[in-house]
């Protein structure tokens, strides 16, 4: 499992490169490396996330959990400067890429740290946003689900990225047994992007 990006510690040889992103018309330099998610490029469902991602008309901080090497959150940081950012990801080479890319790109607004879900995630939020590991298996992202409700203000949202046949329905379904409101925002090429809204 260590191979794998949902490690805490990845065992493969660090070979680090830079990637060009664009978000939200931001343009970034990355730093990407092995062991990582989605180490060559930033992936269509994070962009479909990014993109469509609303802010919640309430007052708080936002959440990236599974924050990689950062792009989601980064960008978000950079299109709501008014808002902390606090990107999260149990690996601990993408966190301290993540760290990296918001030095190399000036962006401060975030607050990056080692969490397995989102135990070292502050209550009283507005937003999470994720990219969920779904070959963490379906009981470790339903876990995030059931956090990011506890984290959540009343008025706060949770927004995720997952393909139809990766259990975008049965997401939806758990979802609905969480919150209060539950929307399929859009639906790209197989990609849902799903809001949950808590009351």
């Amino acid at each position: 499992m260590s191979n794998h990006y949902y490690s805490n510690r990845p065992d493969v040889e660090s070979n680090p490169s830079k990637i060009q992103h664009v978000g939200r018309g931001h343009t970034f330099t990355l730093e990407t490396d092995r062991g990582v998610f989605s180490k060559s490029g930033v992936d269509f469902g994070s962009r479909v996330l990014m993109e469509a991602f609303q802010a919640p008309q309430i007052d708080g901080d936002f959440a990236d959990v599974g924050c990689g090497y950062g792009p989601i959150g980064l960008t978000l940081a950079k299109a709501f400067p008014e808002r902390i950012v606090h990107m999260v990801d149990v690996n601990e080479r993408a966190v301290e890429l993540a760290g990296k890319n918001a030095d190399r790109n000036g962006v401060q607004n975030v607050r990056i740290a080692v969490s397995d879900g989102m135990e070292n995630v502050p209550t009283g939020l507005a937003a999470v946003i994720t990219n969920p590991p779904i070959r963490a298996g379906k009981e470790t992202i339903f876990r995030f689900y059931q956090q990011a409700y506890e984290r959540l203000l009343d008025g706060g949202e949770l927004w995720i990225v997952i393909q139809k046949k990766q259990g975008a329905p049965s997401t939806k379904e758990f979802l609905e047994q969480l919150y209060s409101e539950v929307e399929v925002v859009e639906k790209v090429k197989g990609y849902w992007i799903l809001k949950a809204k808590k009351y």
